[in-house]
């Protein structure tokens, strides 16, 4: 009996000490921006839609456990899983090593690259370092494209905006000469605004380092349990053409990438 006692006792403790404990997961409160169409954006009445929503509902369907969203501004999000406010980070959080430090991650859900988006009269005439020495450039901060600006355009005057919405106003008013985004979050924007303001100047070869290897799902670290389930839904909504329903909603081409 007291050999018994001694062995569960042992196992707690190996179990404490292996970090975060196993749960049976019924329900998942997933954190998202709420500020990033077509990926995550909130509608005038407060619903959230988006690429991003629509695959986050697939997955909690294929799991078989309840979803619950939170709006968290992009700012705070990683440390806002850390203490706890949710399970899950879905909002085009791109897999990167410095990230990886601080969560885990799914394999890739998508893959785009980065692009620069000016006013429709601009006068740059490409992409290149040199195209855009001295220009002010607009990029969402503590993302990989404005990290991906500072590193590739040194010459030019990075300003951070904590949304995009913040840097397409001043676009679109002639405060900025430019802006980095995601190439669909651009294209998004400038068709929807039929061509009245601001056009797409060129795509921009992604950085592995930098871009990392597209966007994934953030858990806390040691969450292996969860992690898992989410990779087996992704390959499973990949596998039975659920992803490609959702993807054809929003795109034209097939936005998983490379």
């Amino acid at each position: 009996m007291r050999l018994m006692r001694l062995a569960a006792a042992a196992a707690l403790l190996l179990a404490a000490a292996g970090g975060v404990e196993a749960k049976d997961w019924t329900k998942v409160r997933i954190g998202t921006e709420g500020a990033y169409p077509p990926f995550n954006n909130l509608t005038s009445d407060g619903q959230l839609v988006g690429f991003d929503i629509d695959i986050a509902k697939a997955l909690c369907d294929e799991m078989k456990v309840e979803c619950e969203f939170i709006t968290q501004d992009w700012d705070g999000i990683i440390p806002a899983l850390q203490a706890g406010k949710f399970d899950a980070i879905i909002a085009s959080m791109s897999i990167t090593d410095e990230r990886k430090e601080k969560v885990d991650f799914t394999k890739k859900y998508y893959n785009t690259g980065p692009a620069i988006a000016v006013p429709k009269d601009s006068k740059l005439a490409g992409v290149t370092p040199e195209d855009l020495k001295g220009i002010t450039l607009g990029a969402q901060s503590s993302t990989t494209h404005s990290n991906y600006a500072e590193a590739k355009f040194p010459d030019a005057e990075l300003k951070l905006y904590p949304t995009p919405d913040e840097y397409k106003l001043d676009l679109e008013s002639g405060r900025l000469d430019a802006a980095i985004d995601d190439v669909v979050v651009l294209s998004d924007w400038v068709n929807a605004t039929e061509g009245a303001c601001c056009k797409i100047l060129g795509a921009l070869q992604p950085d592995p380092v930098i871009n990392g290897e597209g966007a994934g799902i953030a858990v806390r670290k040691g969450e292996d349990d969860l992690r898992e389930m989410l990779n087996e839904a992704i390959a499973a909504i990949r596998a039975n053409g659920k992803y490609k329903e959702i993807n054809d909603k929003y795109f034209a081409f097939d936005v998983y990438g490379g």
